[in-house]
């Protein structure tokens, strides 16, 4: 199919051995179907028939694109921004904690707006902001000062010259997950961090919602993760797994969302009762949260 990936093996491990699991909408553009696929050996499931990357552009060409828009449009962007605030503050004492610097050079791929790149800039590191997107550039200049470049430049940035590479909900939109994956590696420092945050379809949350669960968001999500399909990554690119933080207010934010595409309406009480639900049943066992950050490691030489 022209434009489209169909994909005959898994797109991380290699393996053949798929299952269909369900069809998912993409409720924000086409309102079309795409077939979402498991693999029978690492547990990814990626989007069959997503658009390549020369084809996808269109299908994030919508106003409530929130990383690309900043819009403040509707109570759900509305408490999105208001949340965005708090967890800054906690992204950047994270990176701190597990890399065990306040500043260094950070590569933020997929930066958006730039409001995480610009609160890392003034704390004092140094930062690279990738965005593929020339709006969500532009507003990150206007809004925060921060000059991203176009993500195409990726793959030409200087190896081994990151101190922390932060991917915030960004892997699961990046084709070619191997060959990305093999350039992080390369650009992290010997002794650098990596945090990759993606959506957890084994949460509570995606089990009520199925094939409804917003974070699916296809086919602009090209992957979705359980917490075994991105040890099993990180693994076969020579990175090691040192710590796994949830991220406890997107179970209620993708809850909000998930509600409108079941019923067509926003239902505030069954959005906050399954949010507050699935973060309870992290607590007992936290892979079981709605995202996930995993901070990683090269392997030890």
């Amino acid at each position: 199919m022209s434009g489209r990936i169909h994909y005959t093996s898994c797109p991380a491990c290699g393996a053949a051995k798929l299952r269909p699991v369900f069809s998912v909408a993409d409720h924000s553009v086409t309102k079309q179907f795409f077939e979402l696929t498991e693999c029978g050996e690492c547990q990814l499931r990626f989007t069959q028939d997503a658009p390549t990357s020369e084809e996808a552009a269109p299908y994030y060409q919508f106003e409530d694109y929130i990383s690309h828009t900043n819009t403040r449009k509707g109570i759900v962007n509305l408490v999105y921004q208001w949340v965005r605030k708090f967890t800054l503050y906690q992204k950047r004492k994270l990176i701190e904690k597990n890399s065990g610097l306040t500043a260094g050079t950070l590569l933020d791929v997929g930066c958006g707006t730039g409001a995480f790149a610009a609160a890392m800039q003034t704390s004092g590191w140094q930062v690279t902001a990738l965005e593929p997107d020339a709006g969500a550039r532009r507003i990150a200049l206007e809004t925060f000062g921060v000059q991203a470049t176009d993500s195409d430049g990726f793959f030409r940035l200087p190896e081994g010259h990151y101190d922390v590479i932060t991917l915030w909900h960004v892997l699961e939109h990046m084709h070619d997950l191997g060959a990305v994956m093999t350039q992080l590696r390369k650009l992290l420092k010997p002794t650098g961090t990596l945090f990759v945050a993606v959506p957890n379809y084994t949460s509570y949350d995606a089990d009520v919602f199925e094939a409804c669960w917003a974070a699916y968001d296809v086919p602009r999500h090209l992957y979705h993760f359980s917490p075994q399909a991105m040890r099993t990554l990180l693994s076969s690119h020579q990175l090691l797994l040192t710590d796994t933080i949830a991220m406890w207010f997107d179970s209620f934010y993708v809850s909000l969302l998930s509600t409108s595409y079941q019923s067509g309406r926003t239902v505030y009480g069954k959005a906050l009762l399954t949010g507050l639900v699935s973060n309870l049943r992290a607590l007992a066992d936290k892979e079981r949260c709605s995202s996930l950050i995993y901070c990683c490691r090269q392997w030890p030489s």
